[in-house]
């Protein structure tokens, strides 16, 4: 078990990643919530030991990762409808974000991990190929497919 010292600092390290990683995958308040605590139990009950501060993050990205598709996979989720696709979004988005927002998040799953690990997390493909253990020319492809989706998404090349 770790120190409550080291769990305090991988919280301020890691906490904006986590929750944004499951807002990615999930696109629910509540359930990042859920998630983030699961991903952080985890790493407090966890033994590995790190060989830098880039394995740390990619731990959590990578566990951050597998509780969402857990959690999509789960019964209870797949027989309920969120009440956040019931009600309509808050107004305190502005339309161009909020437009930017939503065709990253209709995007494939595979396209929307590139996406946010190269973009958001600011990774480059070798490091994208080493998390999601993929190729990386496959990570180049998909980063180049993926840009193309958005920008027919957009309309145009205004949005790069």
């Amino acid at each position: 078990m770790r120190s409550e010292q080291e769990v305090n600092k991988a919280i301020e390290r890691y906490a904006d990643t986590v929750r944004r990683l499951c807002m990615i995958y999930l696109k629910n308040y509540a359930d990042t919530e859920d998630i983030f605590q699961t991903v952080f139990l985890k790493y407090v009950l966890s033994s590995v030991s790190f060989e830098s501060e880039e394995h740390e993050k990619a731990w959590f990205i990578r566990v951050t990762i597998n509780a969402c598709k857990d959690l999509l996979k789960s019964f209870f989720r797949s027989h309920t409808v969120s009440l956040d696709e019931v009600m309509d979004q808050p107004a305190g988005i502005s339309q161009d974000y909020r437009e930017v927002l939503e065709a990253v998040l209709s995007l494939p799953q595979k396209y929307r991990d590139v996406v946010y690990l190269h973009y958001y997390e600011e990774y480059t493909a070798p490091q994208i190929s080493n998390i999601l253990g993929k190729n990386v020319n496959t990570i180049y492809t998909l980063l180049t497919r993926s840009k193309q989706m958005l920008r027919e998404k957009l309309g145009g090349d205004g949005y790069e």
